[in-house]
């Protein structure tokens, strides 16, 4: 609702309770409101998301923003693949796998990952041209990219952030600096280039 003001009906559908209980509320003066010259009650919204609040009732108490926990861990290797989704799902994280680049297209578009841990030399399209065409892609621009690679060269690292990826980590990383890497991306998008 984007109105400042709300009657009982209203202010009691947003808090999911009866008119009768809303009312009861508003009459004991646990809820704040205002009465009109024709005799109705009237609640400001900031007033009935406080008493909400302080309440535990739906919609504001239950509220919780959409915790980012989808991964995508793209890796020709299978043991990399099969290491990094235990990792990833004892801190709960949800995830899927794709052992290339076309793959990872598909996966992309069913799964919509938060994250992607992204190897950059596979067969057929290699890590630079899957980040790159997911970084053009508004659908898919905003998904945050890791790269995990066993490659330490420089000019490979500048040219794949320069591409759009979030993070670079080369392999074999420290499960604990790999796993701040992933909750860092996740929650608040800025990865630590170790």
């Amino acid at each position: 609702m984007n109105q400042e003001i709300l009657s009982v009906p209203q202010a009691a559908k947003y808090c999911a309770i009866g008119r009768v209980t809303l009312w009861k509320c508003v009459k004991s003066g646990e809820l704040k409101a205002s009465l009109t010259p024709g005799g109705h009650y009237r609640i400001l919204k900031k007033d009935l998301e406080a008493f909400a609040r302080k309440k535990g009732m739906y919609p504001l108490a239950s509220y919780h923003p959409p915790q980012k926990n989808k991964i995508l861990i793209v890796d020709d290797d299978r043991d990399i693949r099969e290491m990094l989704t235990r990792i990833l799902r004892f801190h709960k994280y949800e995830t899927e796998t794709a052992s290339d680049g076309f793959e990872t297209g598909a996966k992309v578009v069913g799964f919509k990952p938060d994250l992607i841990i992204l190897d950059l030399f596979m067969p057929g399209m290699d890590g630079f041209e899957v980040c790159k065409k997911l970084k053009e892609d508004p659908g898919s621009a905003d998904i945050k990219i890791l790269i995990y690679t066993a490659d330490e060269s420089d000019e490979n690292r500048e040219r794949i952030m320069a591409l759009g990826a979030d993070g670079y980590l080369v392999k074999p990383v420290d499960n604990n600096v790999f796993f701040r890497q992933v909750k860092n991306l996740l929650n608040n998008g800025q990865g630590v280039n170790d």
